[in-house]
């Protein structure tokens, strides 16, 4: 699970609730038709602009962002750091005999086609495809909450001009002239914190966790076409390390020696 999301989201939700609360009534920013205009009018023209198929996978993204974890890119290098001098010290083909040690299912599929004989070019091209499907998939996720936290504001708008319409309406009623102004703003409300507390933090949620992914299996692919030229674990190690940043490069070599 990720806390920083979780957190994120209730600090965020809080913050709204609590200023409502010391602000004045809650239940006067309570309002059926407001809710239906912005939720279904933004969920409505979200369908619209993505097939029927993803929408209907949507749940899944916004689970990705809130419990989806992705491994720790300095403890793959280490592990394959240590296939590599596996690899160098009994050769290539007896990684067959450490798949259940590979925490990652990229690194299998990497060492199994090299440990296969597979040629390198292939290898590669193989694992970059796979790894371009996964950036697509990711992306259509996030532009589907990109999507809906566009929507939402705008179709608060539309139920605040329709307010504002149904007000001008009943102008010959000076003390309802308050009361409907208010409704009409309450959609614009609606949209605003959808937009801003929901749907565009999971989708830059969403991009953050993309980058990681991508970052660790750009290493995975690595790390795998060096073992497969039989390149010294040394060599893997510091071709990996310049992945990392400087400050992560000395941490690592620092628990390299201490271990």
């Amino acid at each position: 699970m990720d806390l920083g999301t979780i957190i994120g989201l209730v600090v965020a939700l809080l913050s709204v609730g609590l200023s409502i609360v010391l602000g004045g009534d809650p239940l006067a920013l309570i309002n059926i038709p407001s809710i239906v205009v912005v939720f279904g009018g933004a969920t409505g023209a979200t369908i619209c602009a993505f097939p029927l198929a993803k929408m209907l996978k949507v749940h899944t993204v916004v689970l990705k962002a809130v419990f989806g974890e992705v491994s720790d890119v300095e403890e793959t290098i280490r592990d394959l750091v240590k296939f590599a001098e596996i690899a160098r010290r009994e050769g290539i083909l007896s990684l067959e005999n450490h798949i259940g040690d590979m925490k990652e299912e990229f690194v299998v599929r990497g060492i199994k086609m090299a440990v296969d004989g597979t040629d390198p070019e292939l290898i590669r091209v193989i694992m970059e495809t796979e790894l371009e499907g996964l950036m697509d998939r990711h992306m259509s996720g996030k532009m589907i909450l990109d999507q809906f936290a566009k929507y939402a504001p705008a179709f608060g708008m539309i139920g605040t001009l329709m307010g504002l319409i149904f007000m001008l309406g009943s102008m010959d009623d000076p003390a309802s002239i308050g009361p409907s102004m208010a409704v009409a703003l309450i959609t614009t409300l609606y949209g605003a914190i959808v937009a801003n507390v929901f749907a565009g933090p999971i989708a830059d949620k969403l991009y953050s966790k993309d980058q990681e992914e991508i970052l660790l299996k750009t290493v995975i692919i690595a790390g795998v076409m060096s073992i497969q030229s039989g390149d010294n674990p040394r060599v893997v190690e510091s071709k990996l390390l310049t992945y990392l940043p400087p400050s992560q490069r000395t941490s690592f070599g620092d628990e390299a020696e201490a271990a």
